[in-house]
Order: structure tokens, then sequence, then C-alpha cells
């Protein structure tokens, strides 16, 4: 029989019981009702986890610190046994053999033993820090071992999580010069072991495997052609097999009724096709894990606008739905200026085919001042048809969609272009999955197929010129695990994420050869940012103080600095990517829209001209749900949904709390629900300033929100900068998590 007394022990270690809350009594004496003669050891240590956990309150949190260690121990116990180790054997030891039997077994990529010596490999095994997997919180460890650690055939766990942290940092450290590869594998080790950073969910999932797809999220830009139409389609698929979530872009593809080939009133419009993405996405389910993930992008002013914002609602003809898609609407400046400024306005609905027939040019090439002068020019034309509704009809049926679905996500079309860093290159017409990805987008060219002769057999080979196939390449500074006002600790994180993001492009195993075109052209990286609740509980900042405002501008303003210069430096010694030249970091115009003009920009803005970047793309903030309970922090920028609460998942029930929640900082964690969500707004645009993509930002709204009050929420967002809005959140409604961006 275990000695239950020491398990107790060993679950309240490294808890501060200065009040004596937190007692070895306390938990024995739950204990002896539930323990029996004949239990085995994982048996009892799962039997003092369960108590643990509900033992667990808001004014007790603590309580999960020891069911985090003890789940650490029967971890350890669980690896032991799978791998046949002695149970009083250290499972760290022996980190080369292990690799070994793992590569021979078809789980660990051959590269790895490639690009390492065995004396590479015993020096960074020196450099494991074990005692760092007592920094997981309970879901945080839970969620590593069932969904990242790497597991046999049989789904039985072999790997513990330090040795996946090292595995993951040497697989980023490859294209490093043999003579800096364990130097950098140390340090991006060192970065995301101690929690203060973390990779996106495929590269956490993916890097050190045979099968190394690294990136997060993808975007497509749908040609209107048949051809065009199932070729994004086939991107698609292709995409979610290797479990990548994707953005695509219908605002191109010709409106219902529409002609084809001269012949009028034959297109069937854009929700025929969106159903197609919607079914493949079911059937693509990512090795049974989840459904393939998509968001589909139509303009405000596309004509099929009404009947594509009722895609996931639950009134209507269901043969016009899908469900399992995430409609998104481009807005341009004007629709929200009207619904300010007068809401029974009409607004007109356009086919893109026929304004390109008539006009000569796609309204949806442009953004800004122009492309208010085209609108209206379209609307003037006779030849044009057009479908006319009121400004307030159509936000009613935007907010009625939001109230029931969380969708459409929303994406405000020029600010995202004016603040492109890109835009000597290309356009940007929507967002990704999560709405923080903005980066240049075009569709693709599919050319003739041509037939070859092969010693007598005829190869048909399919040509296509490639457009703008954007990749999402993400990693998150975890906040509320970093000093903020350490600049040098500060700096260190974000150079090596930094350097960790640009590999990840070179390594990245491309499923579509359009997206490794893109990626090497631009390469585009995402620094986003978790914990933004948690860093301002830390630092004693009230939500909605005063003090806020400032305090974020200078934390993401200090960020930028570090992530800019981090990249020039890398383009000092890999050189700049091939589109620095024009761009607003060559000529400056990045740094004065942001009104960057103190000295030490001044210093680094000089060094820019004369050394390039390495990215034409730095940040981007993904929503971190996955990726936020494995750091033990809060998710991506939003407050917390609450200090305490219960989530059920899979028919079990676990206790959630807000990250390190103590009486001291009891009060500093306001409730998503409880705050003026204008304010949220506002303090979005002024992070927004030092991001050149966006954010995967949410609304969270009560029944006590009047459609007024969520139409001006939208309002504020275009006025203040806002690039997206992510999910509406409404208290009766609940929202899953992005797992493909959860950076």
């Amino acid at each position: 029989m275990v000695d239950v007394e020491n398990l107790c022990k060993e679950a309240l270690k490294g808890i501060n019981d200065d009040e004596n809350i937190y007692t070895k009594t306390k938990l024995i004496n739950v204990l002896k009702h539930i323990t029996r003669e004949g239990m085995k050891e994982e048996e009892i240590i799962k039997s003092v986890i369960q108590v643990c956990l509900e033992l667990t309150k808001a004014d007790e949190p603590k309580w999960l610190q020891g069911a985090s260690r003890l789940y650490v121990i029967n971890l350890y116990n669980e690896v032991r046994k799978n791998r046949n180790i002695s149970e009083n054997e250290d499972p760290y030891k022996g980190f080369y053999d292990f690799i070994v039997k793992l590569t021979d077994e078809g789980l660990y990529g051959k590269y790895i033993l490639e690009n390492y010596s065995k004396e590479d490999i015993y020096e960074l095994e020196s450099f494991i820090k074990k005692d760092r997997d007592f920094l997981f919180t309970y879901s945080g460890i839970k969620l590593l071992s069932e969904r990242y650690l790497i597991q046999n055939f049989e789904r039985k766990v072999l790997e513990l999580p330090q040795q996946m942290f090292m595995g993951i940092a040497m697989h980023l450290a490859v294209p490093e010069k043999q003579e800096n590869r364990v130097y950098w594998a140390k340090r991006f080790y060192d970065v995301l072991s101690s929690l203060k950073a973390t990779m996106a969910t495929p590269t956490m999932s993916n890097a050190r495997k045979p099968f190394y797809q690294l990136s997060s999220c993808f975007i497509d830009t749908v040609d209107d052609s048949l051809k065009g139409i199932y070729k994004s389609l086939d991107n698609f698929a292709n995409v979610s097999k290797y479990g990548g979530g994707m953005g695509v872009y219908f605002g191109k593809v010709r409106s219902m009724g529409a002609s084809i080939r001269g012949f009028k009133g034959a297109s069937g419009g854009v929700v025929p096709w969106v159903k197609l993405f919607n079914d493949t996405a079911i059937a693509v389910d990512q090795l049974g894990v989840r459904n393939g993930s998509v968001a589909v992008w139509l303009d405000a002013w596309h004509k099929d606008l009404p009947e594509f914002m009722q895609l996931r609602t639950n009134n209507g003809d269901d043969r016009k739905k899908a469900h399992d898609v995430f409609p998104g609407v481009c807005y341009p400046d004007l629709f929200w200026r009207l619904a300010e400024e007068d809401i029974d306005a009409n607004w007109y609905m356009m086919c893109p085919h026929e304004i390109k027939l008539v006009k000569g040019y796609s309204l949806e090439d442009y953004y800004g001042e122009e492309w208010e002068k085209r609108y209206f020019d379209c609307v003037n034309d006779p030849r044009i048809d057009k479908r006319m509704m009121s400004v307030k009809d159509i936000v009613r049926l935007i907010i009625k969609s939001a109230a029931e679905t969380g969708t459409p996500f929303a994406f405000y079309r020029d600010a995202a272009n004016r603040m492109n860093p890109n835009k000597h290159k290309g356009m940007i017409y929507s967002s990704n999955l999560c709405t923080e990805i903005m980066q240049n987008m075009s569709a693709m060219d599919i050319l003739e197929d041509e037939i070859i002769d092969e010693n007598g057999d005829k190869i048909i080979v399919q040509k296509a010129k490639s457009g703008d196939f954007v990749v999402c390449n993400l990693s998150s500074i975890v906040l509320g695990n970093v000093d903020v006002n350490d600049d040098e600790e500060l700096q260190y994180v974000i150079e090596t994420q930094i350097r960790a993001m640009d590999n990840v492009i070179d390594l990245n195993y491309y499923s579509v050869p359009f997206a490794e075109v893109t990626n090497k052209r631009y390469r585009g990286i995402g620094l986003g940012t978790s914990g933004y609740h948690h860093m301002l509980t830390n630092n004693r900042v009230v939500w909605t103080s005063d003090d806020h405002f400032e305090f974020t501008d200078r934390v993401y303003e200090k960020i930028n600095y570090y992530a800019i210069q981090a990249s020039m430096n890398i383009a000092k010694d890999k050189g700049r990517y091939e589109y620095f030249e024009g761009s607003d970091w060559e000529n400056g115009s990045y740094f004065k829209l942001r009104g960057y003009n103190s000295p030490k920009w001044k210093a680094l803005i000089a060094k820019i001209k004369k050394y390039g970047m390495r990215n034409g793309y730095i940040m981007a903030v993904a929503p971190n749900g996955s990726t936020a309970t494995i750091a033990g922090t809060s998710e991506g920028v939003d407050p917390v949904m609450a200090r305490f609460w219960m989530e059920e998942k899979k028919g079990s029930i676990t206790p959630k709390i807000a990250p390190n929640l103590s009486r001291e900082n009891f009060w500093f964690y306001n409730s998503a629900y409880n705050i003026d969500q204008k304010l949220c707004v506002k303090i979005n645009g002024i992070r927004q300033r030092h991001i050149d993509q966006s954010q995967s930002f949410n609304l969270y709204i009560t029944t006590d929100y009047t459609m007024r009050q969520i139409m001006n929420l939208y309002i504020e967002a275009y006025k203040s900068g806002v690039k997206s809005i992510y999910y509406v959140r409404s208290k009766s409604l609940t929202v899953g998590d992005c797992d493909s961006c959860s950076a």
C-alpha cells in the first residue's frame, strides 16, 4: 500500500501555507473515505488529484498546484511503464538513446540525428531542467500530456515535457550554422521550457516529428473561375490534411444570377461554393482528431451578402446553410461612417464580375479614398445592376447573426491596407481563421495544361502561376510569465522567438507549393502575446483605470521595437526579404505612420535602411487558447471571463482559476462581461498602432446590450484604427477555441 501521508506531503510541496489553509491533515481526512486496501499507486495518486480538484475554490486556488505536482509524478510513472524503465530509474536519462529509438520507430524525424552529433545531444541533455515540469498548472500539464507529447501507435505517452521542449528547440535550430546550432537550441529550449514563450500549436505538436507542418493557418484568394475555385478547394483539403486552418476570400467570385460566358442569370453565386468548403472541412478531418477549420470572407458590398450573413443561423432554408464554416465580412470605412452619421442611408451591393466587365477594373482591388470614388462611380453607372438595402437593415443582419452564432468576424479593410508595410506589392483582401494575420493576397492564375512525352508515356502537367498564398508562422510572448519592465529579459525572449519563427519558414513542410513561394518571398511571421490580463494583474494595473492606456502603449511599443530590431539583425546575418525595396520598412513610412520619432527609433531606422529587414511582416496576436493553457496564463489580449469557474470537457469537470489568483490580486481580475466593451475597443486601438498585422480580439456582450450599443462598438473599432474583430461572445453562447491558431 502506498504511503498516503507522503503522497499528500508531495502534493503540498511548494504551496505557501501562511494561513494554514492547505494542510496535509485536510487531504488525509478526505482520502480516508475514498481509499481502500489493495489500491495501486496510480489509483491512489489519481484519488489525491481528484480531492485536490474538489477542494479548489476561489479563495483556496492553490490546491490546483498539488493536483499538478501529482499529475507530473504520475506521468513519470506512466512513461517509465510505457518505455520499460525501472521504477527507480530517472526517465530523463539517456536522451540520445531515446532519440535513436524513436527515430527507428518512425516517431522522430531522421533530420535530428543527421544534424546533431552524439556529443551535441549529450551537451543538450545536460542543459535540460527537469524541475521546470513543476511550472505547469494542472490544466496545462494535462493538456500537454494528452495532445502534445509524443505517443506510440497505441496512443501511449513516451515523451516527457522537457524532452518535448528540447526536441522542438533542436528542430528549430537546424537551419543555423553548425557552430551555432547547439547555442540556439539551448536558447530556444530555455525560452520555451520556462514558459516565457510558446510556439503555435502545429509547431509544438509537429516539430521533431517525421511530418512537420509547423504553420498554423493559411489564406487563399479564390479566383472567379471553375478551375480557380476547385484549385482553392484542393488547397484547403491539403492544408487541412496536415492540421492547418484556412481563411478563404470569396470577394472575387461572381454573385447569384450573374452571367456565365454571356448567358445571364446562370451563376449560383457564392453560397454553393462555400458549402463545398464546409463539406470538405468535415470530410478531411485531420486524422480523426477534429474537423478541418475554414473562415470564408466576403465584402460588405458583394451582392450575395444577405444570404452569406445567414450561413450559420438556425432559421431559413437549410439547403443554403454551412454550419461548419466561419463567415467574416470585409468592411470599408464608408459603411461604418454611414452607420454613425446616416444609418437610414442606402447601401448598394453589386457583382464583382459585372463591375469588371462594365468598368474594366475590380473594385475589391482598391481601398480608402480611391475605393470610395470607384464605389460611387459604380453606384451611379446604370449599366451595373444594384441590390439596395438600408445600412440599418444590414447592421441588423450582422448583429442578429453575431448574437446567435458569434460570427461574422469583422475585417476593417481600409485600416489594414493603410498600415500594410508591403502595400507596394499588393493588397490585403481579408484575414485568416482567427483574424490576426493580414498580409498581401492574390489569386493564382491557372494556366493551360501541357501534355509532354516521357519515354512514350503521355504526362499531363497542370500549370499555375502562383499568387500570394499567405502562411501564418506564429509564436507568443507569455506576458504574464515575463517581467515586462525588465528590458533585458524582454529583448532576450523576443530575439529568440523572432529567430525561431524565421527558421520555421525554411524548415516547414508545405503541403501546398503556392504557400512555400509566398512564405519565402515575404518571410512573414507573427509575434503575438498571451497573458495580457495576467500581466496587468502582475503590475497592479486595473483594467478600467487610466493607467491602463499608458501602460499598454509603452509595453507594446517596446515589444515592437525589439521585434523589428531582431529582424534587422537577422537580415545582417542571413539577408533581407525579397520585397524589402520600396516597402514601408525601406522608405520609412512604417515609422512615420506610427509616430516613431524618438532618437532610439531614428537610430534603428537608419540601421534598417542599411541592412534591411529579414521579415516583411512581424507581429500578429493570435487567440492563444491551448498554448495559453499550457503556459498557465490568460488567453491572448482578452480579459479573463471569470476568476473561478468549472470547465466541462469530455465528461470531466475541472476547476479553472485566473492565473496566480490570490487574495492580493483578486480584485485586479475583472470579468470580461463586467467591463465596458467600448473601453476594450479603445485599448485594442492603442495596441494596434504597434502591430503591423492584427489581433484576435473578442467582444463580450450580455443580454443587456441593445442593438444600438453593439453597433456602436463596431463604429468605435473603425474610429480607433482596429483592424479586426474575432467572435462576439455572448453569455448565452459558447464558442470553441481555434486549435489551429493557438499560438
